[in-house]
């Protein structure tokens, strides 16, 4: 472990440590110091140093291509502090994969005084033994696999199962029958459980959609934006389901143009003007609607739809 970084050391050589401090001292160590092949094992430095000087741990770097290989470089720890004294300590968690004794050498680490950059090591090498399994041939007989032995099948291992499956199916039946039954004095069937609901009609869903709105207080959390943008949305589907106008990939000034061929009472379409240009201002130039202007562009929106619904519908509600 002896390559480090050009860029430390040249910041290294600029540091300045007082001429009384005492040079750190290194000691390294292997955790465990013997493992099987494949196995973990951390290489460790501990360095004790004046809190003014400055040392540079090494980066890893293996003793034999692919022999050894790092797995994790653990961040530099402050074990002990006192006074000026510190004890710093490095960890390296390795992996190595041939058998073998390897000679580590002994742990480096560069360190800076005044104008001076040296490496200081460990006083020993470190030794680690890597084994592997010892097979012994001559106690043990090899054999050959054993064929897959297939026993005959007997319905009384499946007799539970296929009881329990009978009884949930009878009462599975006996619960449609009821269910028909029961249909069938209200002039139903059960084809009617799976057929899917007509969709509400456009002024219908924009209504409740704009109650929705409204009970979500937005403007009055000051979620402006949010507010205009349900609006504007509200009044653009509901445009689209009841003209057929694409109101939702058009532009503000573009459903305007498109809604001039379309028959509406004056108020109705001067208010969708005003609902759309005061939703751009909000959406576009930040612009902070009061109280009274929030509340008055639901109304406007609400009795929009309220004015141009179809006609036949407003018959029947009159009707009703």
């Amino acid at each position: 472990m002896s390559r480090y970084s050009a860029i430390a050391a040249a910041l290294l050589c600029t540091a300045a440590v007082p001429a009384a401090a005492q040079t750190p001292t290194v000691t390294a160590r292997i955790e465990p110091d013997s493992i099987g092949i494949g196995d973990r094992f951390d290489y460790v430095i501990d360095v004790e140093k004046d809190m003014v000087q400055v040392v540079q741990f090494p980066e890893f770097e293996p003793a034999k291509e692919g022999d050894i290989e790092l797995v994790r470089s653990f961040p530099t720890d402050t074990l002990e502090r006192d006074g000026r004294r510190l004890k710093l300590r490095k960890r390296y968690r390795l992996a190595a994969f041939q058998e073998g004794r390897y000679n580590l050498g002994r742990a480096e680490v560069l360190y800076a005084d005044k104008n001076i950059v040296d490496t200081l090591r460990a006083a020993d090498s470190l030794l680690l033994e890597v084994t592997t399994f010892q097979i012994d041939s001559t106690s043990q007989s090899i054999y050959d696999l054993k064929p897959q032995k297939t026993l005959p099948f007997r319905f009384a291992e499946i007799r539970g199962y296929v009881s329990y499956a009978v009884l949930a199916l009878a009462l599975l039946a006996a619960a449609i029958a009821a269910l028909a039954y029961w249909l069938g004095r209200r002039g139903k069937s059960l084809g009617d459980l799976f057929k899917t609901p007509p969709p509400l009609p456009p002024h219908v869903a924009a209504i409740q959609a704009l109650e929705a709105l409204h009970h979500q207080k937005l403007w009055q959390n000051e979620k402006y934006k949010q507010y205009y943008s349900g609006l504007t949305d509200i009044l653009r589907t509901y445009i689209d389901g009841r003209w057929g106008v694409g109101a939702m990939e058009m532009t503000s000034d573009e459903i305007i143009a498109a809604m001039r061929g379309i028959e509406l009472p004056d108020k109705a379409r001067m208010d969708l003007t005003s609902i759309l240009r005061d939703g751009d201002l909000v959406k576009f130039a930040k612009a902070t609607p009061d109280a009274e202007q929030n509340e008055a562009d639901y109304l406007k929106a609400y009795y929009f739809v309220e004015e141009t619904k179809p006609v036949e519908v407003e018959q029947l509600e009159k009707e009703a």
